[in-house]
C-alpha cells in the first residue's frame, strides 16, 4: 500500500513555488533580511488581522524573542511562575527555563486538547501569584479561549498564545492567535504556510513590536522607527555616529533571509485555499469519528473555523489505541504522538524548577492516542483510506 505521509510536499504548488524562487534568488542583488521580509510581515498582519508581525528563522526562535522582549519590558522578571499548557512543544517550555522563569504546567482538557477556564481558575487557586500564562492553542482548537482572556484580564496575568498549530482556525468569528498581548507560529515544512524555516510573532502592542524588532538584531535600533530610535538614543545619553553601534537591550540575532521571505509572500496568497482544504478534510474525518464510539468525541463548540495540520484520535482504553495503531501502521499510515504528551514528564524536565498541577488528562491523551497528517494536498482516495481505519469493524 502507497505511503500517506503527514507532509506530502515542501511548500503548497511546489512546482510554481520553486520556479519562482529560483528566478527571485537569480535577480536579487542582496538575500539577508530586506524588503521581502518586511512585505511578508505587513501581508501576515493583514491576514492575521493584527496591527504588527516581526519575522524570525523559526517558530521556537519567535517564542525565545517574545518571552525576552517581555522579560526586557519588565513585564516578566527572573523568578516568575508561568502557567503553560502540559499538551505542548518543548520551545514553548524551554525559553521560560532558560530565561529564568518558572513553568507551572496547566492539563488540558480530554475533548479539546486544550487549556479550559475552569483548569485555569483551578490553577490560579493554587497558584495566584503566576504572572503570566503561555497557551497552545493545541491542533487547530481551542476550550472557552474567550472566558481565559477574561480571566487573565481579571487576574492581572498576561496572556499570549501559540498558535502554531492553529493558523487559520477561529473562535466565534475571531482569529485563533489573537485573544492574548501577542501570538506566535511557525513556518516550519508540514505546517500550515511553510517558508521551510520561519517563525512570526504577531502583537498589537506598538511598545512591544518595536522592541522585539530590537532584540531580533542584536539589541540595537536599525530596522525600528525614528520614534523609537530616537527615544533610546535620548534615554541612554548616545549620538548619532555611536547609534550605529549602540546595543541597547538583550537581545540575539534571530533574523530572517529574503529567501524565506519571497517564499512567504508566495504561499500566503494560498492562505484561503489551504485552510478551506484542512477544514474540508477535517470534517469528514470528524464525522467518522463520531459514528465510533471506540473514539473520544471532540467538543468543537464556539469553533467556527477548524484548521489543523494533524487529525488527533483519542481512544477510551489502552487497548483499542493498540489495536488502531497497529492498524494505521499497517496500512502505511504514518502516525506521530499528540504533540509531546505529558510534557512535564519529558526527560528534559527531570532536573528542572516547575509546578505541576493535575495532569491527568495529559498522560492519558499521551498513553491512548495518536494523530495522523492533514495536508491540503490529499486525494480523495487516501481520505477515504483513513476514514475506512477510523470506523467501527
Amino acid at each position: 500500500m502507497e505511503r500517506i505521509p503527514l507532509i506530502k510536499s515542501t511548500f503548497y504548488n511546489e512546482e510554481d513555488t520553486k520556479r519562482k524562487l529560483c528566478e527571485f534568488i537569480e535577480g536579487a542583488q542582496f538575500l539577508s533580511m530586506r524588503t521581502e521580509c518586511e512585505k511578508f510581515e505587513k501581508a501576515f498582519s493583514k491576514k492575521q488581522e493584527r496591527k504588527y508581525s516581526v519575522f524570525v528563522h523559526n517558530g521556537s526562535c519567535a517564542n525565545m524573542l517574545l518571552i525576552q522582549s517581555l522579560i526586557n519590558m519588565k513585564v516578566f522578571n527572573q523568578g516568575d511562575k508561568i502557567f503553560v499548557s502540559n499538551l505542548t512543544w518543548p520551545t514553548n517550555v524551554m525559553p521560560l527555563i532558560q530565561l529564568g522563569l518558572i513553568p507551572v504546567f496547566l492539563d488540558v482538557e480530554l475533548e479539546t486538547l486544550n487549556v479550559s477556564s475552569e483548569i485555569l481558575k483551578n490553577g490560579y487557586k493554587e497558584h495566584p501569584d503566576v504572572k503570566g500564562l503561555f497557551l497552545t492553542n493545541a491542533l487547530g482548537f481551542c476550550s472557552d479561549i474567550e472566558k481565559i482572556q477574561e480571566f487573565c484580564d481579571e487576574k492581572e496575568i498576561v496572556f499570549i498564545e501559540d498558535n502554531c498549530e492553529s493558523l487559520g482556525s477561529k473562535y466565534k468569528g475571531k482569529r485563533l492567535g489573537n485573544f492574548g498581548l501577542a501570538s506566535t507560529v511557525s513556518f516550519f515544512v508540514g505546517h500550515h504556510l511553510s517558508t521551510i524555516e520561519g517563525g512570526m510573532i504577531s502583537t498589537d502592542d506598538e511598545e512591544l513590536y518595536e522592541r522585539l524588532k530590537m532584540s531580533r538584531s542584536h539589541g540595537w535600533t536599525r530596522n525600528n522607527s525614528d520614534d523609537f530610535k530616537k527615544k533610546m538614543r535620548d534615554e541612554n545619553d548616545i549620538d548619532d555616529f555611536y547609534d550605529i553601534y549602540a546595543f541597547y537591550d538583550l537581545a540575539f540575532n534571530f533574523r530572517s533571509t529574503e529567501i524565506n521571505g519571497f517564499i512567504g509572500n508566495t504561499q500566503i496568497k494560498y492562505w484561503d485555499e489551504i485552510v478551506s482544504k484542512r477544514e474540508e478534510n477535517f470534517k469528514k474525518f470528524n464525522e467518522a469519528i463520531k459514528k465510533n464510539d471506540d473514539i473520544i468525541d471532540l467538543k468543537l463548540d464556539g469553533m467556527s473555523i477548524i484548521s489543523n495540520f494533524g487529525m488527533p484520535v483519542i481512544f477510551k482504553t489502552k487497548e483499542l489505541f493498540e489495536k488502531y495503531k497497529k492498524a494505521f501502521v499497517d496500512d502505511n499510515i504514518e502516525i506521530r504522538p499528540i504533540i509531546a504528551g505529558n510534557i512535564a514528564e519529558q526527560p528534559f524536565m527531570k532536573d528542572k524548577k516547575c509546578f505541576k498541577t493535575d495532569l491527568k488528562n495529559s498522560e492519558y491523551i499521551s498513553e491512548n492516542g495518536f494523530y495522523f497528517g492533514n495536508n491540503p494536498e490529499m486525494n480523495e482516495e487516501e481520505i477515504t483510506r483513513i476514514i475506512n481505519l477510523l470506523s467501527k469493524n
